[in-house]
């Protein structure tokens, strides 16, 4: 899952008419506190135990709702969340959904992103290839990103592990980096 978060990093994420290249990921594994899975298979984390390739969407803090994609074999639980999206198709329709003024406000977050896109909690489960939120491939600008990777943001437990990944000169970003954090693949 560590080598997946980055490598998700210039792909697209899209729902129905609206997409954004993915620009900012983190990885969460099954063996640190931080992470659904660790308290075990569970009706909530059922999916995180599931088949990799598929959509786990979960609420947070009962407001939103944050798509991750999984991302080990079956009965590992581990995921990578998608934090932040540069917009990509059906712009106007982010702008109605987020009610925003600027592009780069759009899709910002973890939680934004997922308000933009419409993506819901029905959409937990879903296959990520072929549903109606799907992953695909990196458009030939997004080709060879350079990454950096750091710690997590926006939690309390195993903050020190180096799992979050911004694509390089991505304005989109959740939180900006840290000065001097240059971990550049």
């Amino acid at each position: 899952m560590v080598e997946v978060a980055p490598g998700l990093l210039g792909c697209v994420l899209r729902h129905e008419a609206t997409s954004g290249v993915i620009v900012e990921t983190e990885a969460y594994h099954l063996s640190e506190p931080a992470c659904h899975a660790y308290v075990g298979l569970t009706p909530r984390t059922e999916v995180l135990f599931g088949a990799p390739g598929r959509a786990y969407v979960y609420r947070s803090y009962g407001i939103h709702a944050l798509v991750n994609a999984v991302c080990e074999p079956e009965g590992v639980g581990a995921a990578v969340l998608i934090r932040a999206l540069e917009p990509l198709d059906g712009v106007g329709e982010m702008y109605h959904r987020r009610r925003v003024a600027r592009e780069v406000d759009l899709c910002s977050g973890p939680g934004k992103l997922t308000q933009a896109l419409g993506i819901e909690l029905h959409h937990n489960g879903g296959d990520l290839l072929t549903g109606p939120v799907r992953i695909e491939p990196r458009p030939p600008a997004w080709r060879d990103v350079r990454w950096v990777a750091g710690p997590r943001i926006g939690i309390t437990k195993a903050v020190e592990l180096p799992w979050r990944f911004c694509a390089v000169g991505a304005s989109s970003v959740s939180r900006p980096w840290p000065p001097g954090l240059r971990a550049a693949a």
